[in-house]
């Protein structure tokens, strides 16, 4: 089963150094309410909010927050009728390197503006749709933790339908399906005993640009950090690859 999780294995290395990378309160709210709005608000019975609601209490975010958000996705939360959207943009960043960027929001017209800018600051271009999106490929993905076993690793995934697995770090993988199937692989992991910490679609690059010149490197890791940082902006998937050795801020200087 071939393994192919660069860029989140680069997104790992960096979130050792940059504290700031995880998700902010308002980023993980506005994903609460998104799933809240389009299934039943029972994470019980809504996956897509049920792992929403995981990933907030990971961050943690409180209780009330969280309820709040769901009263937001139904409709029951007066004084706010903000209906936020996802929508998908596409760039280059330094040396070529392709960027897309996954945002919800309530005013798409801002939301293009602030990309535009941060691009434009930090030596890439904000592009059209379908400029970049065919470099990727979307898969499901679940990230697992307390692998001992990695043959009961291989059986559990196949059980569940995955199509793939990679070690990405000691006793750590992330297991690959199809959109559509990772509830049911998500589960039968956990059938098996193994702890699922993250479950997701992700970008998967068919190809990818080799950063070898620390000054590119760190233009680079600017603009995903500006792109991160944006509250819009939930997810930045780029098709580089990278010495670890240019992660590390102190390497950049």
């Amino acid at each position: 089963m071939a393994g192919h999780s660069k860029w989140a294995n680069i997104k790992r290395q960096k979130a050792v150094v940059d504290a700031k990378k995880g998700k902010t309160f308002t980023q993980l709210s506005r994903a609460i309410i998104v799933a809240a709005r389009s299934g039943v608000p029972d994470p019980a019975l809504n996956f897509q909010l049920r792992t929403a609601i995981d990933k907030a209490k990971a961050a943690s975010i409180p209780n009330d927050n969280i309820e709040r958000a769901i009263a937001k996705g139904v409709g029951t939360f007066g004084g706010d009728n903000a209906i936020f959207e996802a929508i998908r943009y596409e760039g280059y960043g330094p040396g070529g390197v392709a960027i897309l960027i996954e945002a919800l929001t309530d005013n798409r017209n801002r939301t293009a503006a602030d990309l535009r800018v941060a691009f434009s600051k930090n030596g890439g271009n904000l592009g059209e749709v379908g400029c970049v999106s065919w470099m990727f490929d979307q898969k499901a993905v679940c990230v697992v933790q307390g692998v001992v076993d990695e043959e009961q690793l291989l059986e559990a995934s196949l059980e569940g339908g995955a199509e793939s697995y990679e070690m990405t770090e000691d006793e750590m993988a992330d297991v690959f399906t199809d959109i559509g199937n990772l509830e049911t692989l998500s589960q039968a992991l956990k059938n098996q005993g193994f702890k699922v910490t993250d479950a997701e679609f992700r970008w998967i690059p068919s190809n990818s640009v080799e950063v070898t010149d620390p000054d590119q490197a760190r233009s680079l890791f600017k603009l995903i950090d500006t792109l991160e940082g944006l509250d819009d902006v939930q997810n930045v998937t780029a098709n580089f690859d990278i010495a670890e050795e240019y992660i590390f801020p102190r390497n950049l200087s």
